[in-house]
C-alpha cells in the first residue's frame, strides 16, 4: 500500500565549497539517513557559480543532518521546510535475465505499477559478465 508522511527539506546555496567536499559531504549526509541529496548548478549575487543543495529527510533527522550541512560544506545558513509525500508502495522481487538474475523493486500506486531494477545488482551482473549496465537496467517484469 502506498502512504503519506511528513519530511522536512533543507535547502541552502553554497558558492564557497570544492566539488570534492561537495561529493564527500552528499556521502556523509546519506550515510547519515537523508532520504535524498540532490546538488544543482546556480548563479549567485555578483554572477558567482554555486551550488543549490537540497536535503530530504525525516523530522527526527533534522537535526543532526542541519549539523552535517554546517560541518562539510560552506554554508552559513539555509532554509528549511515542512512538506508532504506520497510514496509509492515497494516490494523487492528478482527478475530472471538472459544474463542471470537481478534484484529489482516493484512499486504500486493504486493502478500504476512499475519495476526498476536495482543499480547496485544490475552493477555487479554487468560487472561479473562483462556487459555494459544499460543492458540489464532496461529488463522489466
Amino acid at each position: 500500500m502506498s502512504y503519506q508522511d511528513t519530511v522536512i527539506v533543507l535547502e541552502t546555496n553554497i558558492d564557497d565549497s570544492t566539488g570534492e567536499e561537495l561529493g564527500f559531504a552528499m556521502e556523509r549526509l546519506e550515510q547519515l539517513g537523508a532520504l535524498d541529496v540532490s546538488y544543482q548548478p546556480i548563479y549567485m549575487k555578483k554572477n558567482r557559480p554555486a551550488q543549490a543543495l537540497t536535503v530530504l529527510c525525516k523530522p527526527e533527522q533534522e537535526e543532526e543532518l542541519i549539523k552535517a550541512i554546517f560541518r562539510y560544506t560552506g554554508a552559513i545558513g539555509l532554509r528549511r521546510s515542512e512538506t508532504q509525500r506520497v510514496v509509492m508502495e515497494r516490494t523487492p522481487v528478482t527478475i530472471d535475465t538472459p544474463y542471470g538474475p537481478v534484484e529489482a523493486k516493484k512499486c504500486t500506486y493504486r493502478d500504476v505499477t512499475k519495476v526498476t531494477v536495482e543499480y547496485e545488482s544490475a552493477k555487479a551482473l554487468a560487472t561479473e559478465k562483462g556487459l555494459p549496465i544499460g543492458e540489464l537496467l532496461k529488463f522489466k517484469q
